[in-house]
């Protein structure tokens, strides 16, 4: 086929004007891989591409699944953010060099400091995006709130026969134990743990709903869990579940010492990134007034950011209280030596 000196310009056009809309295109997309499994999230997701126009690709698998697969794909993975739902699971992911360092004055002035990992020469490795805390249950006809008031009561004799957990080494309650080594040292934290073995109900199984609804059921007197468990019975339409919270306590531990655990859900640009600056835009994007509203009134999450009062009734029912202030970049490193401590103890 013959091409015209006239019909060369334009077919010049229209080829850089194909490879212009391509990199565009390229420029739009987002590939985020995340441990989030929350439907109210949704809303997120499409507010950011209204916003941005940036389209987001989305795999969505638990916290193991992620960070295996990060690791499988190395170099050749197409992730641009990781969101992951747990303090250890991004320390050891961070620990993993599975992160990007970046340096966002967005997120360095939206996220407070003791909510993210410590900065280096290269930038922060994860933000802490939204907060729950770890909080105890009992039954109020059988325990009384006096019993239950810290979380070294767990391990005390006078609560013999009455703690209920998952088991020892889910992230949730490794989080938690991290934390209470950072405050108490190895040898108290392994004394609390070997009475918290004694006082059991029952050996440790299920997630955090099933401890509140055996507290609930009388089989266990106390137990712990995440808030927004809790919050989600709390607001829930199913008779079974307001029945079980009618039955039930709360009680936000250490009010006169260290103040409640506090774990978060948190995000990371992907260490192999192919869009950076949308990776950013998008964790700067979750932390804005917007997003953090989701988090709190669509999944019963507190805000990261300090300030802001989420409409959330649940959350309000369960009033103020004082958290702790550790970093929780602090838990990560002592989880070696947790694990260790529940192996010597027995904390299946």
């Amino acid at each position: 086929m013959r091409i015209t000196r006239f019909a060369k310009p334009l077919l010049t056009a229209a080829v850089l004007s194909a490879l212009a809309t391509a990199v565009t295109a390229q420029d739009k997309v987002l590939n985020l891989y995340s441990a989030r499994h929350y439907q109210t999230d949704e809303a997120l997701y499409a507010n950011f591409t209204k916003a941005t126009g940036i389209r987001i690709n989305r795999v969505d698998t638990d916290d193991a699944g992620l960070l295996a697969r990060l690791k499988s794909e190395g170099g050749a993975s197409p992730a641009d953010v990781v969101l992951l739902v747990d303090a250890a699971r991004l320390w050891q992911a961070e620990e993993d060099d599975l992160f990007l360092p970046v340096k966002s004055t967005v997120l360095e002035q939206r996220i407070p400091a003791h909510l993210r990992a410590k900065a280096s020469d290269k930038g922060t490795a994860w933000f802490g995006l939204s907060t729950r805390a770890r909080v105890i249950v009992y039954n109020k006809l059988n325990v009384k709130k006096q019993d239950v008031l810290n979380y070294e009561d767990l391990g005390d004799p006078k609560n013999k026969g009455r703690v209920c957990t998952r088991s020892g080494s889910h992230p949730y309650n490794l989080s938690l134990f991290g934390s209470v080594y950072e405050h108490l040292g190895a040898a108290a934290t392994e004394t609390w743990l070997k009475g918290v073995v004694s006082n059991m109900a029952r050996a440790p199984k299920g997630g955090d709903t099933d401890q509140i609804k055996a507290v609930a059921s009388g089989e266990c007197g106390v137990a712990i869990t995440n808030t927004y468990y809790l919050a989600r019975m709390m607001r829930s339409d199913k008779p079974d579940d307001r029945a079980a919270v009618e039955k039930i306590a709360v009680v936000f531990p250490n009010q006169q010492s260290w103040g409640t655990h506090i774990n978060i859900a948190g995000g990371a640009v992907a260490k192999h990134a192919k869009n950076r600056e949308n990776a950013i835009k998008f964790l700067e994007y979750l932390s804005s007034d917007e997003a953090q509203g989701y988090f709190a009134n669509g999944n019963n999450e507190w805000p990261a950011v300090a300030g802001l009062r989420p409409a959330n009734p649940a959350l309000a029912a369960l009033g103020n209280f004082k958290s702790e202030t550790i970093p929780v970049a602090a838990i990560g490193p002592n989880l070696p030596k947790v694990q260790q401590l529940l192996d010597r103890v027995g904390y299946k």
